[in-house]
């Protein structure tokens, strides 16, 4: 929602101890989001088939429409009969200040679902992502991983902050794939006591997204791999570039392209989102695609990506 006006105006320094505030909003905005979704989206746009994981509300029947028309398998989803979807409500007023609620909803019972009756079903799971969710059903997914051995991608993003030390252990060590950006890499560091050099050691690939500078791609014992973003046409909606970011880069590892080819597909991605309103607002095209990677990496870039997709 957007409030023509300035939270400050209407904060009084001596009452901010019983605060009791209405805005008058005069736009609001119901969007599609959740990074599982938002991953999942990217991921079906590009043409493959992920398996979405995870626990919704009743109210949740459209939405899946929306994703199972885009690629997504919803197989995974668990229907709560106790709770509403998660959601997040935001008003922003006209200096960029924001005032939000973030209701986690059926978000709560994402531990009781099991990873091991998914990979029976689909025959095996080549990746599972470990996004930011409730903190137990986080821990309980990677712990499940190992028990069946299936490659897991740590992204505790958002959840960082709740995470204590050895629950940030417990999720980054063993991943094929640790995912963050650069506030987060120093958060992980600092809260497991970690170095650099220590994470890289417990993780297959540290892939840290540089917002407008692109990517940084780490393993260890090799020298760092820095891939440049694509150039953007306009700035509409930060909301969703990270997941954007993530689809396309393991769409890219999906396929068997190399990591410089994941990142730059990933800052493609991203910047796409990045062009519109909304985490899955966006249209991609195999001609732009192609065009838009030709300009920011080569001919050859395109070319491979072009190979699977378009």
């Amino acid at each position: 929602m957007t409030f023509p006006g300035r939270f400050t105006e209407h904060l009084l320094a001596d009452k901010i101890d019983r605060v009791s505030l209405s805005f008058l909003v005069d736009a609001l905005e119901i969007r599609r989001g959740g990074v599982a979704a938002n991953i999942s989206f990217g991921l079906g746009v590009l043409g493959l088939r992920p398996l979405l994981v995870g626990a919704v509300g009743p109210d949740f029947g459209p939405y899946r429409d929306w994703l199972s028309g885009h690629g997504v398998d919803c197989g995974g989803v668990r229907e709560s009969a106790r709770h509403h979807t998660a959601r997040f409500i935001c008003t922003t007023d006209l200096d960029g200040n924001q005032i939000a609620s973030f209701y986690p909803g059926a978000m709560s019972e994402d531990a009781e679902i099991g990873l091991a009756p998914l990979a029976a079903r689909m025959g095996g799971l080549d990746l599972v992502l470990i996004g930011a969710s409730d903190p137990a059903a986080m821990l309980s997914h990677t712990e499940e991983c190992g028990t069946l051995g299936i490659p897991f991608a740590a992204d505790p993003s958002q959840q960082l902050p709740r995470l204590d030390g050895p629950q940030v252990c417990a999720l980054v060590d063993g991943a094929a794939y640790l995912f963050c950006n650069e506030y987060e890499e120093a958060l992980i560091e600092h809260k497991s006591g970690w170095s650099s050099a220590d994470v890289l050691a417990r993780v297959g690939v540290r892939v840290t997204t540089l917002g407008p500078a692109g990517a940084r791609v780490e393993r260890s014992g090799k020298p760092p791999l820095l891939v440049g973003p694509v150039p953007e046409r306009r700035k509409a909606d930060p909301t969703g570039t990270g997941d954007a970011f993530r689809a396309g880069f393991l769409a890219a590892i999906g396929w068997g392209l190399s990591l410089e080819r994941a990142a730059q597909l990933g800052n493609l991605l991203a910047v796409t989102v990045l062009e519109v309103a909304g985490p899955q607002e966006y249209e991609l095209k195999p001609a732009e695609t192609a065009e838009r990677l030709t300009g920011a990496y080569g001919q050859q870039a395109a070319a491979e990506v072009a190979a699977h997709y378009g």
